[in-house]
This record gives structure tokens, sequence and C-alpha cells, in this order.
């Protein structure tokens, strides 16, 4: 007979994120946005030779950058929550030794990057006009548009 704690081995285990501040265990407050790229340099960066790059973005427009994502965490040391981007490195000596995350504070450009993601300055397209409107409360603002001839 199998004992009870072998069996709840078997469950995933928290992934060990941690504050570049504090060092302190970071709880994940959002979903996790996946990154990709859409120009050979970004790839370049990530280690893909400059020909495999420009081959792989004719082939697609974009391509997925496995094992990267931003991600939202609350740091109990900090008392606030911050984007960040995550890198998993996977332990290539063996399965059972886990992995590592690498962290840092997200960028403005990996936001662009991010499939899903919503701009956190809002959509370029808007205007201003628009975006002040669109924040207003109740049925008063339609006085700032005059209907009829």
């Amino acid at each position: 007979m199998q004992r009870r704690c072998d069996r709840n081995r078997k469950r995933s285990k928290r992934r060990a994120i941690y504050c570049p501040i504090h060092g302190c265990y970071l709880q994940s407050v959002s979903q996790k946005y996946t990154l990709f790229a859409d120009r050979a340099g970004q790839l370049q960066q990530r280690g893909v030779s400059r020909q495999n790059a420009l081959m792989l973005l004719a082939a697609k427009t974009a391509v997925s950058l496995e094992d990267e994502w931003l991600e939202a965490f609350w740091c109990e040391q900090c008392q606030e929550t911050k984007w960040y981007h995550v890198q998993k490195h996977a332990s290539k000596a063996s399965r059972k030794e886990g992995c590592s995350y690498e962290v840092s504070v997200a960028s403005v450009e990996l936001w662009q990057q991010a499939i899903g993601a919503i701009d956190p300055k809002g959509n370029p397209s808007v205007g201003e006009f628009t975006r002040s409107n669109a924040r207003m409360v109740g049925y008063q603002n339609s006085k700032y548009f005059l209907f009829g001839g």
C-alpha cells in the first residue's frame, strides 16, 4: 500500500520566483502574458543566428518566445504589485532538479511584444477627447456632444 505522503508528492510545487530586490517569495496576482518576436533582432538577442531568425520570420509573421512571459507579482517586503519579465531556465542535468526563474522589471518594449496584453498607456489610435469621455461616469457626458441640426 502506498503511503499518503508519497501520493501528495506528485502535486506540482509552487514556482520558485523570488523578488530581485529582497529575495523573498513573489506571489502571482495575474495571468501569464506570453511574448512574441516580430523582428529578427529580438530573436538574435535570444541566441538565434541572423539567418535563422530571418528565415523564421519569413515563414511566420511572429514567433512565440517559449519560456518567457510577463506576469504581475505581489512582494510582501515591497508591499506592492509589480509587473515582471520572467524567463524560465530548465535544468539540463535532470528533470527532478526542476528549473530556475530569472525576473526583471517589465519594460515598455516587452509590453509591445506581449500577446493579449492591454497597452498600459491605452490604445494609441484613440484620441484624448474620447479617452477622457470614456472615463466619465453617468449620462451627463452626452452634453458635450451636439445632436440635431
